[in-house]
């Protein structure tokens, strides 16, 4: 079958195996208020093993690990749950909208928006470096 997914007003078709609806791809406010969400909670979870100094690079570590594992396993860091996104694979042989992206490439996905660089560059479907080096899409629904 066939999938469309709708970036910034230009639909885009993918073959796929299924669809079981239609799917959006995220704005960048959503997923940059995903990413300050899921910065303070690593933050946070970071200062309870260093107390009583500041957590230093160990926010970057568990912002890796936990990031990493999330959307690898569930398609989903907290922050994308609370703003209703997801991460999937954006290939034309996944089925859109579906396949999870697995623990490799999210820990790809994640040293890339580490580096922010990568994640702030788009092309013209919105997609981001990160995302395109990673076959991953970020969607709303």
């Amino acid at each position: 079958g066939q999938a469309s997914v709708t970036t910034k007003g230009e639909t885009v078709t993918h073959a796929t195996a299924a669809l079981p609806e239609r799917f959006t791809t995220a704005s960048f406010g959503r997923r940059l208020a995903a990413l300050i969400v899921d910065c303070v909670l690593s933050a946070g979870v970071a200062a309870l093993f260093s107390r009583p100094d500041p957590p230093g690079l160990l926010g970057a570590v568990v912002f890796f690990v936990s990031y990493t594992l999330f959307v690898g396993l569930f398609a989903q860091s907290p922050g994308m749950r609370l703003l209703g996104l997801r991460c999937v694979r954006a290939s034309a042989d996944a089925a859109i909208g579906v396949a999870r992206i697995g623990v490799l490439r999210a820990a790809l996905r994640t040293a890339l928006v580490q580096l922010l660089v990568p994640a702030v560059l788009t092309d013209s479907q919105g997609r981001a470096w990160h995302d395109r080096a990673a076959d991953s899409v970020v969607l709303r629904g």
